[in-house]
Parts: C-alpha cells; structure tokens; sequence
C-alpha cells in the first residue's frame, strides 16, 4: 500500500503536523514491508525534509512501542493529549517525543536549517540543493529522499521499517499544473517507478489515522469478487477532532461528507472528498473496461518494480525524471491519466470523472472514525476555503465535462443531478442574497410582497420553510448530531450565501471574461493561535480582518435590525406583512454574532469598524435607491 500525504506550507501547515499524520500510518497493523509513505512537501520546504528526518528517527521507537502495547491513538500527538497509561516506557517514549517536536519548532521557528541541526553527511547532503542555489516554493528542482528504507531500516525491535520517502516535485512559475492535482500526479509517478503498490491511500496533512486496523479492513473490501472489478475507490467520511460544542463554522459538513455520501452509496458510490481515501491504482488509467497506455512501462499499475533498489541511482534519476514540472507536457496526465485537471477541485472532479468511466465507489462510516482532521476556526479562513471550493464547482459545472451534460450521457440522470446540485452551490447566493435585502427594504416602503398571513396561500410558505429546515434537523439527530449543531449548520449556509457564493460566482465570471481576480490556490491555515483556540472553543465567532467579504454580511445584519425594529415599533400591518416580519426577525437571529462583533465586542476578534461604517453608509444609499424607485 502506497500512501500519500500532502503538504504545501510550513508556516500555515506546521511540519510537526505532518509529521504525526504521516507516524499515524506508519504503524498501521500492516506488513511493513508492503506499507510505503510519500510525503508531497509541494513548497519545497527544507523545514519540511527536517522534520521527516527526525520523524524516522523518532519512528524506530514509536512504531514498536504502539504495537507492544496495542495502542489505538498511533497519532502521538493524539495519543499523549489522551489518558493514557503511564508507566517507564510510555514516559521514555513520551520525552522523546518531547524532544523531537522542540527541535522541529525551533527550527521552524528560526525559518532555516543550519549545519548545527544536522547530525550526519548524509543529513548534510541532503540539503545541498538548498545550499546551492535560490530555492523558492515557486520555483526549485526535484527533491526526493528516502529517509526509511524497509529493506534495510529496523526498528528497536528489529522488524522491519516502512519505507519513508520525501517527495518535492520540479517548480517552475510557468508549470501549467501547480496545483494540488499537478502534485498528486508526481506521487503516482515516482511511487510506481519505487515501490507501485495495488493500493493508494490520499491524505491531507492534518487528517491523522484514527484506527490502525484501517487498512485491512480496506484490503477485504478491495478483494471482494462481487465489487473487485468495478471499485475505483473506497471514500471514508472527513471528521474532526477539536470542533467546538456548536460548531459554530459548520466545518462538520454533516450533510455532504456524511448524510449525502450514504444515500450516494445507493448509486455508483459516494463523490472524492480530497482525504481518507482508497484507490485502486488502475483506476488512474482508464476505464474498467479500457486502458490508457502511460508513456513509459515503468508506470504501469501493474508494473512490478525490482525489490531493495528504491535507493539505486536508476531508480532515484527516474523518480527525479517523472517529478519534473515539464514531464506531463504533451502527455495525458491530467486529462486521461491519473488525477484530472481543470479546477481548484481536483477532488470532486477526478471523483466525479472515474464515475462517469464507469468505476464504482464505496462509501465506509465505522464507528470509530478512520481517520480525524484539524478543523479552521477563524471565519476568513473558513468562507475563504469555501470560496475556493466553489469557483471550482461552476469550473466543473461549465466544462466540456458538465454533470449537467456530459454526466447524464456518461452515468445517467440520478446519479449525475447530484454532481450537478454540487457544481451549482454558488448559486444558491442569488435567492439567499434577494432574501436578505428585497423583503427588508420592501418592509422599510411599506410594500407588502407576500400573501396576507390570512390567505390560503401563506400556509404554502409555511409548509416549504417548516418542511425544509425540519426536515434537515432530523437528518442532524438521526445523524448522532445536536440541534444546536443543526442551527450552526442552517446559520452558516446563510452565511456563505453571503459571502463565498456570491464572491466565488463574481470570481468565476471575471476570469471567463480574461480577468483572474484570484489568488490560485490558498492554503488554509492549520496554526492556532492561543486567543483566537480560546475565543474559538467558547463559541465565539472570530471576524478580525478587513475583509470585502464581511461587508455583505454585516449590510444584511444591519438591515434585518433596522427592518424588523421599524416593523415592530411602527405596530405595521401583521396580516400584510407577517412573513416579511418573520423573515427579517429570522435574519435577525441569524445575524446575532454579527451584530455583536459590530457593537458589543472590543477584543481582536471583532468586526473591523471601517467594514461596519462601509456597510452602514451602502444600507443607507440601498435604502435610499428603494425609496426613490418606490
């Protein structure tokens, strides 16, 4: 089994980590002999390669003492942060471990590795390329070193180690794929020409293995006769450590990576979520019943490559080869080949293409989770991640791929209308964003544009609003989940139709017409900073920054109050005006952290007052277009 684990910034995605994702899977109850670890460091950070060093290190004593003492938590972060047992060993254990993460955070700390840091020649060389020369994460050479070799590497207990290579592919700042699919790919490459394992298991780097008898579990699905020759992937749920008691950001994502993958299961299978998943290594070359020749024999899924050689110099120039930035040009990777490119989703994407080739896929939820990730706990890192997602959706959704055309031909119409429901979410911002502001502003004229709470009509309305926001908080609790997590939930989409649909639909449509408003692909940062954990685990929305995308919001915050207060206080028509009363009260309730980080908050984690007074002066003008027109 070939395991992949990715990373791209040190500073937004700590080495440290990394690092316990990467020793959570490498003492999986599995043959270590066939258990291989590649770690995509795409910033090309020495800091990165430093840390790995002292995690193999660190792996000699870790992975025999997990399975003497049967340990479930085999991420040793996790593990020491539980009540674990405590005894010589564990305290040994726990004070090398103790060290290890100081030397890592001194080093990330000082921002470089020095000749100080390093214990061997071998430790020297393999940082002679950033010696040598100008070693940015935009542009630097092919960095691969096999730090664990299981060949020839024991551990205290003399069984064999897993193997353990560092993967920086070739960067240039005109490499076409500099995204996280353009990386993948590398992966695929150089751990064919290595090791080429039948199975491969994507993580990102924070999501941590939760169980180690993940894997075998996997293996006996993958073997079944029934599914064998039509299983592409098997797609665990992502969970989380860490979310706070509401989940105030509704990062849990109940519905699409838990309750919407179950009823997905019933069709071709669940779509890729980018972490926690299995694939078939065949499935990256084709259809079930075809095959797309790569372009050298060596990367073949079932190319066997020769054992106790992944350090030879052939091997090592050929993985060097298949990782340069220019190795694709001219070939079918991306678009026939391995993961596919075209959008900031290469997930959902690559997922949604291996389904319309005809793979089939499986959705697992055990009970204890397999795997568990760190979750963003400020808003601008949250709606900005979302905003990515969904600028790469409308890619999707308005490709020469669309679910909405070439999905029905390719899987039928049920199965493809969900990618098609997925693909379009950022249009969701165009009746959340007339809801917010046209009843409110109808309200202010007097204007009543809904049926009288009298007429036959209204109990429609009530039926629809009832029917839909019930129906999703029994979906919450039949799904192990709270109703103050379902209110989270319903808030935040609300939220997001405010921010990162309308953003991320603003974004795409510039760049069609030739202006790219964006930033490439953004790193979401995994760094907790204490005030902002402490503000975070209380239940606090953290605001802080001036950005553009607050200030829809706290327009809409501010106009529900002064609707709804003008509504209450001018003692309006409730017949006529009952559901307009209703909606901007409803908008009120939502907006209450909003409205307090405007007025009640003086911590650094309140709404920046140039983004209130903005959004005060635009209600006004807003205002005072709607009477003019009225």
């Amino acid at each position: 089994m070939d395991v992949f684990v990715c990373t791209a910034d040190p500073f937004k995605e700590p080495p440290l980590s990394v690092v316990n994702t990467a020793l959570s899977v490498l003492a999986y109850d599995y043959p270590p002999e066939k258990l291989s670890v590649y770690v995509s460091d795409d910033g090309g950070s020495e800091l990165t390669l430093f840390a790995f060093m002292e995690a193999a290190k660190f792996g000699r004593f870790w992975l025999p003492f997990c399975k003497e003492y049967n340990i479930m938590d085999r991420c040793p972060d996790a593990y020491f942060k539980s009540n674990y047992s405590a005894n010589s060993d564990t305290q040994f254990i726990k004070e090398m471990y103790e060290n290890m993460k100081e030397k890592i955070e001194n080093v990330v700390e000082k921002g470089n590795v020095t000749d100080e840091d390093l214990s061997s020649e071998e430790e020297l060389e393999a940082f002679s390329k950033w010696k040598r020369g100008i070693f940015t994460p935009q542009q630097h050479p092919s960095v691969i070193q096999v730090l664990l070799e299981s060949d020839k590497d024991k551990d205290t207990a003399g069984n064999p180690m897993p193997n353990l290579i560092y993967v920086s592919r070739e960067k240039s700042k005109a490499s076409p794929h500099n995204f996280k699919a353009g990386a993948l790919n590398t992966l695929i490459r150089v751990s064919a020409v290595m090791t080429n394992a039948p199975i491969i298991l994507t993580l990102d780097c924070d999501m941590f293995s939760n169980d180690p008898k993940t894997a075998e579990r996997v293996i006996c699905f993958m073997m079944d006769p029934p599914d064998q020759s039509k299983l592409g992937y098997i797609q665990f749920p992502q969970m989380y450590h860490g979310l706070n008691k509401a989940d105030i950001y509704a990062v849990e994502f109940k519905q699409p990576f838990q309750i919407n993958a179950m009823g997905m299961d019933g069709f071709r299978g669940p779509n890729h979520v980018g972490t926690g998943c299995f694939f078939n290594r065949r499935v990256f070359f084709g259809g079930p019943s075809s095959f797309v020749q790569p372009e050298m024999p060596e990367l073949r899924p079932d190319y066997t490559p020769k054992k106790n050689l992944i350090k030879s110099p052939s091997i090592v120039n050929l993985a060097h080869q298949v990782s340069g930035c220019n190795y694709e040009n001219q070939s079918n990777w991306g678009l026939k080949i391995g993961f596919k490119y075209g959008t900031l989703v290469e997930d959902f994407y690559s997922g949604y293409r291996l389904q319309c080739e005809g793979w089939h896929s499986m959705f697992y939820h055990p009970k204890r989770p397999a795997f568990l990730g760190d979750v963003p706990i400020t808003l601008i890192d949250v709606i900005t991640q979302h905003k990515r997602w969904f600028v790469g959706f409308l890619d999707v959704a308005f490709s020469k791929y669309s679910p909405l055309t070439f999905g029905v031909r390719s899987m039928g119409f049920l199965q493809s209308s969900i990618y098609v429901h997925y693909s379009l979410w950022a249009i969701w911002s165009i009746p959340i964003v007339a809801y917010a502001f046209i009843p409110q502003l109808a309200l202010l004229n007097n204007i009543s544009i809904f049926p009288k709470a009298s007429d036959g009509w209204f109990l429609l309305y009530s039926f629809l609003f009832l029917g839909a926001y019930g129906q999703q908080c029994i979906e919450f609790i039949q799904g192990h989940s709270t109703t103050q997590r379902w209110w989270s939930d319903q808030r935040f989409w609300l939220i997001k139709g405010l921010t990162s649909y309308p953003f991320a639909a603003i974004e795409f449509v510039t760049k069609l017409i030739g202006i790219d408003a964006s930033k490439g692909f953004n790193v979401t940062s995994k760094v907790v900073d204490d005030e902002q954990g402490k503000m975070y685990d209380q239940g606090i929305f953290e605001f802080g920054v001036a950005s553009p995308m607050f200030v829809p919001l706290s327009m809409a915050a501010i106009l529900n109050l002064v609707s709804f207060l003008y509504g209450f206080l001018m003692m309006i028509n409730l017949d006529g005006f009952f559901v307009q009363m209703f909606i901007a009260g409803f908008g009120v309730m939502n907006s209450l952290p909003v409205l307090e980080a405007m007025v009640f908050r003086s911590d650094k984690g309140r709404m920046p007052t140039k983004i209130t007074i903005i959004s005060a002066c635009l209600v006004f003008v807003l205002y005072g277009l709607s009477f003019c027109l009225h």
